[in-house]
């Protein structure tokens, strides 16, 4: 082979070489940057505690099931151009996501405490926060397992007076970062709920319909998975939609317990103001400072050990 042709061919394989680079950064990554937050609650036909821990004969099955609505919520967003997906394993001891059922190409947040709790490692760079399983808060009389944070020691958060469901508090913390909820899949009246407080720019995957805190009609599974692979498609086309739900600042957050002697013992500390038996409140310069505060709140114990 002479010199020209060989270099010829060594110009050709560059060009091809390019090429294919060219069409690995034109992949996915480059689209939208999304985050999703997931809760277990929220998920088809979960109803009970039989499905959410591991104590409960069902919850081999349901933390699958939840696996599976994330991996719809990827697709439906991959669908549409999404790029970077980051995803919060943000339900009980925060270790019941599937990691061997997910894309290689995503990373997993996991167990507690963390950071901004359900959207630990969200930052100003992504471009649309999805909740997966969600569900309505402690105040409201209907829902799959309302609650707000924790079923068995608060009884309400409110920010700037205002009673605040886990989707209000997470979307005013992702808010607070520039970045819209985008999509929320769970129940009647948690999709209801966010509505009434976020407005109407986010798409909404209703999966079931409550009858009661223990009680739902459902759709199956499968049904509910395309539900919110739909959702999701749609959401990430739509970005523009959505706009962040930002709340003023300084925030003053009021956090309620069902026994008094949490917010004696905060009382004690002069960031906490002890406003009745059961509440304090506190200020914080905005939704991220107000998100590490509560960290703390809910997570220090004296008893800690190594």
């Amino acid at each position: 082979m002479n010199r020209s042709r060989c270099g010829l061919l060594l110009l050709v394989a560059v060009m091809i070489g390019g090429s294919l680079a060219a069409g690995v950064d034109a992949s996915p990554q480059n689209g939208p940057k999304i985050y999703i937050s997931a809760d277990l609650e929220g998920v088809t036909g979960a109803v009970t505690g039989e499905q959410l821990g591991p104590g409960g004969f069902e919850y081999e099955r349901f933390r699958r099931f939840m696996t599976e609505e994330v991996l719809a919520a990827i697709e439906g967003a991959r669908a549409a151009g999404a790029g970077e997906i980051l995803v919060s394993d943000s339900h009980g001891n925060g270790q019941n996501l599937v990691l061997e059922m997910l894309p290689d190409d995503i990373k997993i947040v996991r167990s507690w405490p963390r950071d901004l709790t359900m959207m630990a490692g969200l930052d100003e760079s992504f471009d649309g926060a999805i909740f997966i399983g969600y569900h309505a808060g402690t105040t409201n009389p209907e829902g799959v397992r309302a609650h707000t944070m924790s079923s068995a020691t608060l009884t309400d958060i409110r920010i700037n007076d205002h009673s605040s469901n886990e989707t209000v508090w997470n979307a005013a913390v992702a808010g607070a970062l520039g970045v819209p909820v985008i999509a929320i899949s769970g129940d009647d009246a948690t999709i209801a709920e966010a509505r009434a407080s976020l407005g109407a720019g986010f798409e909404e995957a209703v999966v079931k319909w409550a009858h009661s805190f223990h009680s739902a009609t459902t759709l199956t599974p499968a049904a509910g998975q395309r539900v919110i692979r739909d959702a999701a498609e749609r959401a990430v086309r739509n970005l523009g939609r959505a706009q962040p739900y930002v709340v003023s600042s300084p925030v003053r957050v009021t956090v309620r317990f069902k026994h008094y002697q949490p917010s004696q013992l905060l009382a004690y500390l002069p960031w906490f103001d002890r406003i009745d038996a059961h509440a304090v409140e506190y200020d914080a310069a905005d939704m991220i400072e107000a998100a590490s505060i509560l960290v703390f709140l809910r997570s220090y114990r004296a008893d800690i050990a190594p």
